[in-house]
């Protein structure tokens, strides 16, 4: 049984290398905020709500957690959703794996169907989505969502694994092909890289690519961090200073977030019980942690603000 810690600096917050002291807090432990997802996934904080959405996909539903009473109620049913973020306007941007497809929750609470196929064929199963400051929805495509019934349905692909860009217009383009299962993605500070995560890589890595001129593609990703035996990592976000903050396991001493310098170093690591599947920055001044971690959502306060888009 997971138990917080009584004492400062939490035991539970490895530095790794001295330039991860400057990110945290010496009188902030890691807190269990909720307790009893099948598999937790795609943490999205909403600060007009004082609010942290996130998605159970096994469970078909998404979770809202509510800051000022700490209370967890149930946000929506129905689409296995995966990752979750805001456009530049707030509204919730999901991809639904149930659905092959990435919806966008209006603010009557509608829904709009952003992509679901390409080039008349159905999308895999839409995994992790971020917003960029020009308005356009990148998302990855892997295929775990179509790969059995517990995630949200068996089929099969029909199309090969990439990241794709929907524009404001509603074009949908390819961002990154080639790409063996992406699945987390985020973009730098200033949009001029983007990171993925290449989950059918062997070992797992993470790869980043430098953002066209014209910002509509990130052709010829490369290696940037491999994850080593035992190294997961699956969706991450970044900071103001552009170090990575990346939801890893599977192992002991080795699930909860590990970060990483903008250069690939890693620098900490944040032990969890659980593997962590993804996490967002939060919080009055976007300095909480947030972090779902397979059958539990948690908390860190931190000093570094995340990089302020959702």
């Amino acid at each position: 049984m997971w138990q917080p810690s009584e004492t400062y600096p939490d035991p539970a917050i490895e530095v790794l290398d001295p330039r991860f002291e400057a990110l945290t807090l010496h009188h902030a432990a890691v807190e269990r905020l909720y307790h009893g997802s099948r598999w937790a996934e795609g943490p999205v904080w909403f600060g007009d709500q004082n609010a942290l959405v996130w998605s159970d996909i096994p469970n078909d539903r998404l979770l809202r957690w509510d800051e000022a009473s700490g209370a967890v109620t149930t946000f929506r049913t129905g689409g296995f959703t995966n990752g979750n973020t805001r456009d530049r306007q707030g509204r919730l941007v999901s991809c639904q794996h149930q659905r092959r497809a990435v919806l966008r929750t209006e603010w009557d609470g509608t829904l709009t169907v952003l992509a679901d196929g390409f080039q008349g064929k159905r999308l895999n199963s839409p995994n992790d989505v971020v917003a960029k400051s020009d308005g356009s929805i990148w998302f990855t495509d892997p295929v775990f969502g179509i790969s059995a019934e517990y995630e949200g349905g068996l089929a099969e692909p029909e199309l090969p694994t990439n990241v794709y860009r929907i524009d404001p217009d509603g074009t949908l383009s390819l961002a990154v092909e080639g790409v063996n299962q992406p699945n987390g993605l985020c973009f730098s500070p200033d949009e001029s890289l983007l990171y993925i995560v290449e989950s059918g890589a062997r070992p797992k890595r993470i790869l980043v690519a430098e953002v066209s001129a014209d910002g509509r593609s990130a052709p010829e990703p490369r290696p940037h961090i491999d994850a080593g035996a035992g190294g997961n990592p699956d969706g991450f976000r970044v900071d103001v200073q552009g170090n990575l903050w990346a939801g890893w396991g599977t192992g002991a001493g080795r699930n909860g977030v590990r970060i990483f310098a903008p250069d690939g170093s890693a620098i900490g690591h944040i032990h969890l019980p659980e593997r962590c599947a993804n996490l967002c920055f939060g919080g009055r001044a976007r300095t909480r942690l947030f972090m779902a971690a397979s059958q539990s959502l948690y908390a860190l306060y931190v000093k570094v603000p995340g990089a302020p888009y959702f």
